[in-house]
């Protein structure tokens, strides 16, 4: 389990690459972002969900606020399992308060040593006012790297490169975050056939 700043999400979608390769049935149907910056922390999910090439829902909401609004988590991979993780991270930021990088390597650590919850198939995206964090199932806490200004940019899910990489391409413009988010997911959009434009967008 490690706390490894200054790497990119994209890192955290090819870790999920150990899990084997059917273990995901509800993985395509979610792009999930985080952008923060000019001291703004947005995340942003859209509400497709898919089964196999059948979009069996189109508004599902993907992203929640916890810890009394403080922090935000969006979640890729099998619903009822990101559920749980969910509600495990609320249980952390409840017995680590204001402590979210610590909350998120508990989860790490519990979700890779626990006998159920490593069977857990879903990642989760999760950040504060001053940090972002990707957390998987084999034990990665992952901050995204920062440019000039502490900007950064973090994506997961089946067009969480798309939307990565047109995060990083318009983050340096003159857009707020939460402007910048809407962008880069309706581009995502544009492109992943799991990924459509009804988001929900969480503002820190």
């Amino acid at each position: 389990m490690t706390l490894r700043p200054g790497l990119a999400t994209c890192e955290a979608m090819q870790s999920s690459t150990s899990f084997p390769a059917n273990s995901f049935p509800d993985w395509h149907g979610t792009t999930i972002l985080a952008v923060r910056k000019n001291g703004q922390t947005v995340i942003a999910g859209d509400g497709q969900v898919s089964m196999g090439p059948t979009v069996v829902k189109g508004n599902a909401r993907k992203v929640r606020r916890l810890a009394g609004g403080k922090v935000v988590a969006g979640f890729a991979g099998a619903t009822a399992d990101a559920f749980t993780l969910i509600e495990r991270l609320e249980a952390k930021l409840e017995q680590y308060p204001d402590q979210l990088a610590r909350a998120c390597v508990d989860l790490a650590k519990d979700w890779r040593t626990d006998r159920y919850l490593r069977k857990l198939e879903a990642m989760l995206l999760v950040a504060d006012k001053t940090a972002i964090y990707t957390v998987t199932g084999v034990g990665d806490v992952l901050e995204p790297g920062e440019s000039a200004g502490g900007n950064a940019v973090a994506a997961i899910g089946s067009g969480g490169n798309y939307a990565l990489a047109a995060g990083k391409a318009l983050i340096d413009l003159d857009l707020s975050a939460e402007a910048l988010a809407r962008k880069a997911m309706g581009i995502a959009a544009e492109i992943c056939v799991y990924t459509n434009g009804n988001l929900t967008v969480e503002v820190l």
